[in-house]
């Protein structure tokens, strides 16, 4: 393999942009389209490497933000990188630390130079900035590595309640919500050209673009236009599903998606539920990564193909079948019960989590399975048919 990644599409689909491919790594390859579980502190909660990859799973992401607080990227490189650290073997994402710079906006700092933010582990200044996102991603050494990027927020503050309101304010920024977005697809340029220039692994890591601009279209073409000026190994959506409606998510990833690199990986950071995976899959998107399916175990709910289950209710106190009786997952064909997952959950036994996430992830990669089938074959109806909770027509594809 010439380069640090190999993407090649192998089949495509009649009735929307959707594509099969196979993408190659230094750790070796994944089918796309991908759903890529988070392994935030290099590990994907309350799973061992091994049954995260028996679930189906080809690639894991790992959250730089994290790694370089805790342990700290240089501890990484000195135990042979993440695949040596957390014993995996396969293909591993790292983010760059600009979502942490979204999330944590109430106690951060934001100029040209980067981000300074309190390390939610000392409460010490930490600045963290382009150069030093790739220095960092350098030596965790995953195969996939992420631009540094400005993440704002997708909507506008004056119509956000609750956590959303406190992570959106940006009142250290001054700016109207427009010009906010604007300021942040300019830096968010200015800053990959920073990132290209200081990656010093371009052999063996692939490096990212991010593009940003909210849920403006304009905005979103012209950082397409932009961040495309390089050509880089692959090119992601950011800066969705940070606050907007679900029919505003399809129509910016549809509008977007179809403009990146036909011949290079695109990936849709964040992002998530089952019928957001679909839209954006036919839309062009290969690569996805979210937290749903393990942290959403951890509090008791389960995904299966007719909808979601809050495993602590009471109707599960008697009830002996599995999550769900179509998944093939260890924990459906093990025997264990909805009423001992239960049970489990109400004593706090973080077993619990391990089941259900078990389970969550097998479906997710289930769901990834069925995708490919329906591409392969050309025929969505199959789908439809297999997974009738999900819608696929919120927005128009471009």
């Amino acid at each position: 393999m010439s380069g640090p990644l190999r993407f090649e599409v192998s089949a495509t689909c009649s009735e929307s942009n959707a594509r099969l491919g196979r993408v190659e790594t230094p750790h070796g390859g994944f089918d796309t389209p991908a759903f890529m579980p988070v392994g935030t502190q290099s590990c994907v909660k309350g799973l061992w490497p091994h049954q995260v990859e028996e679930t189906g799973s080809q690639i894991i992401l790992n959250n730089a933000y994290h790694l370089m607080l805790r342990p700290g990227d240089a501890a990484v490189a000195r135990r042979g990188g993440c695949h040596q650290f957390m014993r995996w073997s396969g293909p591993i994402l790292t983010d760059s630390g600009g979502y942490q710079a979204y999330s944590m906006a109430h106690i951060n700092r934001l100029d040209e130079d980067g981000v300074r933010f309190r390390s939610i582990v000392d409460g010490a200044w930490v600045d963290l900035g382009p150069e030093r996102s790739m220095e960092v991603q350098n030596n965790i050494g995953a195969d996939i590595i992420m631009a540094f990027d400005d993440c704002p927020p997708a909507g506008d503050p004056q119509d956000v309640v609750g956590f959303r309101k406190r992570v959106t304010t940006d009142g250290h920024r001054g700016l109207a919500h427009h010009e906010r977005l604007r300021d942040a697809h300019e830096r968010t340029v200015r800053w990959l050209d920073r990132c290209v220039k200081a990656h010093q692994r371009p052999t063996d890591q692939a490096l990212f673009g991010i593009v940003q601009g909210g849920t403006d279209l304009e905005l979103r073409a012209a950082s397409v236009e932009a961040i495309c000026q390089h050509d880089l190994p692959g090119f992601a959506v950011g800066g969705v599903a940070v606050g907007e409606r679900p029919e505003q998510i399809a129509e910016v990833v549809a509008f977007t998606a179809p403009r990146l690199p036909a011949q290079k990986p695109r990936y849709l950071m964040g992002v998530g539920y089952e019928q957001d995976i679909v839209h954006a899959v036919r839309s062009g998107i290969d690569m996805f990564d979210c937290v749903l399916p393990t942290r959403n175990a951890r509090n008791a709910q389960a995904f299966t193909r007719s909808g979601r289950m809050n495993l602590k209710n009471a109707k599960f106190a008697e009830d002996d079948a599995p999550i769900d009786s179509s998944c093939d997952c260890a924990t459906c064909t093990g025997g264990y019960s909805r009423a001992y997952i239960r049970h489990l959950l109400n004593a706090s036994e973080s077993m619990a989590g391990s089941l259900v996430a078990t389970h969550n992830l097998r479906h997710f990669q289930r769901l990834m399975l069925d995708i490919r089938r329906a591409i392969r074959d050309n025929d969505w109806s199959a789908f439809r048919a297999g997974w009738p909770e999900l819608r696929t027509d919120l927005a128009p594809l471009s």
